[in-house]
C-alpha cells in the first residue's frame, strides 16, 4: 500500500451519499509515535522516532514530520538518523500501545459487533446495521474519529466504502487525521489513477514486473489483456489484481464472536437521585443494546448493569438468564432487578450502563419451548422495520417519549 506521510491527503468534506459505503476502516495515526507524545506533548509537531538509540537497532515508528525525511518503521536507525539528525528518539513502551489498543478496539466495538481487527492499531467494521442506532456510515465515522480522540488523545483516520479493499485504500489516502468515504459508483475513478503499488498485494517485485510491462497506474492493469496479465504474474495473481483493479473484492468482514459484547453507557450532566429517570434511561439502553444484537444476528446470555456513583464508585452487576434474548424489555427487567436489588435507589448516581454478554449467533441459539415474548418481538421488529426507513427514534416506547434528562453519551465504554 506504500508509505503514507500526509502528502496528498484526501478527505470527504461536503455532502455525499454514503448509503453504499458500509464498510470502514479505521487505522490509527502513526500509533506508536502517537502513544509516546501523549507523555511529551512539547514534541508534537517535531520529527519522533521510537526506538533504541543504538547503532544496530531499527525504527519502530515514526512521526509524520520524521517521514517527510524518509524515515519508516523497520528502517535501521544509523540511516534514520542519517535522513533526519534533528529527529528526536525516544524508547518504546510496547505495554502502553497495548493498552491504548484495547481502548481503541472498545469504542469500535461499541459501534457494531462486526469488527474484524488487523493487528494492534487497525480493524474493519461493517456498519450495514448500525444505522438504527448511529446514524449513516458518515456518522458511523464521525462518531468514532471523535470518541478516539476525547477518549484516548489520539487520531485516526477512516475510509469508508463498499469493499474492504477501497475502505482501507481511502483510510491510507486521507491520513493523517482524515476522513474519505467512496461510494461504490466512485470506487473505479478513484482507483484508475493511482500507482499500480497501492493495489492491495503488490509488493516490490510484482510492481517492477508490471512497470516493466507498461503497466505504472491501476487503470493501466484494469484495462490489460488477460493473457498479458497471466502471462507476467500467474493466473491466480493476475485473477485477483484485475478484479482489484476494478474495486471488485467480495471479501467480508470477520468478527470474533467469542470476544464481544455490546453495551451502552450514559454520564448525567447532574447527579441523578429519582429512581424513575434511571429506570427510563436503563429501558433507553437496553432497547439500544437490543437493536444492535439482532442488527448482528446475536442473542445474549448474560446482561450487565453498571452504576457510577457521585463520589465515582463504580460498580457492576451481571446476570445470566435462562435464554439467550435479543429483546430490548427482556434485557430491561433483568437490569431493573439487578438495579432495585441494590436498595440504593436514594443515591446520587452520575452514569449507568447496561451490557450484554456471552453472545451466540442467532441462528444457532435454541429457541424456548414455550416462547411468551411473541408481542414483544413484534413490537421491537416494528420499531427496527420503522428506524431503518426513517431515522433512528422514528417510533419508540410511550414511556421513552418526551425524555429530556441531560447526559453526555458515553456509548458502550468498558470498565
Amino acid at each position: 500500500m506504500g508509505k503514507q506521510d500526509g502528502r496528498d491527503r484526501q478527505v470527504t468534506t461536503g455532502p455525499i451519499d454514503d448509503s453504499t459505503a458500509t464498510i470502514l476502516h479505521v487505522d490509527m495515526d502513526a500509533f506508536f509515535a502517537s502513544v509516546e507524545l501523549l507523555d511529551h506533548p512539547e514534541l508534537v509537531g517535531k520529527p519522533v522516532i521510537v526506538g533504541h538509540k543504538s547503532a544496530r537497532s531499527i525504527v519502530t515508528a515514526a512521526t509524520y514530520e520524521a517521514r517527510k525525511f524518509g524515515v519508516n518503521s523497520a528502517l535501521p536507525m544509523a540511516l534514520a538518523l542519517r535522513r533526519c539528525p534533528q529527529a528526536i528518539v525516544l524508547e518504546p513502551h510496547f505495554e502502553r500501545y497495548q493498552h491504548f489498543s484495547r481502548r481503541v478496539m472498545t469504542i469500535l466495538d461499541d459501534m457494531t459487533p462486526k469488527v474484524e481487527r488487523l493487528g494492534i492499531d487497525e480493524a474493519f467494521l461493517d456498519v450495514a446495521g448500525a444505522r438504527t442506532v448511529f446514524g449513516s456510515p458518515l456518522q458511523v465515522a464521525q462518531l468514532i474519529r471523535r470518541r478516539v480522540r476525547e477518549e484516548t488523545g489520539l487520531n485516526c483516520s477512516v475510509g469508508a466504502a463498499a469493499t474492504k479493499f477501497v475502505a482501507k485504500l481511502a483510510s491510507g489516502l486521507c491520513k493523517p487525521d482524515g476522513l474519505l468515504v467512496v461510494p461504490a459508483n466512485e470506487s473505479v475513478a478513484l482507483l484508475h489513477p493511482l500507482a499500480i503499488a497501492k493495489l492491495w498485494g503488490v509488493g516490490a517485485k510484482t510492481e517492477e514486473i508490471l512497470r516493466a510491462r507498461g503497466y505504472n497506474t491501476i487503470g493501466d492493469l484494469a484495462r490489460a489483456p488477460a493473457d498479458d496479465l497471466r502471462r507476467a504474474i500467474g493466473d491466480a495473481a493476475a485473477e485477483r489484481l484485475h478484479e482489484l483493479a476494478w474495486g471488485i473484492d467480495p471479501r467480508v468482514v470477520h468478527a470474533r464472536v467469542d470476544e464481544k459484547s455490546i453495551g451502552h453507557e450514559m454520564t448525567f450532566e447532574t447527579d441523578v437521585t429519582n429512581p424513575q429517570l434511571i429506570r427510563r434511561e436503563l429501558l433507553r439502553m437496553s432497547n439500544m443494546v437490543a437493536v444492535r444484537l439482532r442488527t448482528g444476528g446475536f442473542a445474549a446470555r448474560t446482561v450487565v448493569l453498571k452504576l457510577r456513583f457521585a463520589d465515582f464508585t463504580t460498580i457492576t452487576r451481571s446476570r445470566t438468564i435462562a435464554e439467550p434474548t435479543d429483546l430490548g424489555r427482556t434485557i430491561y427487567e433483568e437490569v431493573r432487578q439487578v438495579y432495585e436489588a441494590l436498595g440504593r435507589q436514594d443515591a446520587a448516581i452520575r452514569l449507568v450502563g447496561v451490557r450484554a454478554e456471552q453472545l451466540q449467533n442467532e441462528a444457532t441459539t435454541p429457541q424456548a419451548l414455550w416462547d411468551e415474548s411473541g408481542a414483544w418481538r413484534e413490537a421491537e421488529e416494528v420499531m427496527d422495520a420503522a428506524s431503518a426507513r426513517f431515522g433512528a427514534g422514528a417510533v419508540t416506547q410511550a414511556r421513552l417519549i418526551g425524555h429530556t434528562a441531560q447526559v453526555r453519551p458515553r456509548l458502550g465504554q468498558r470498565d
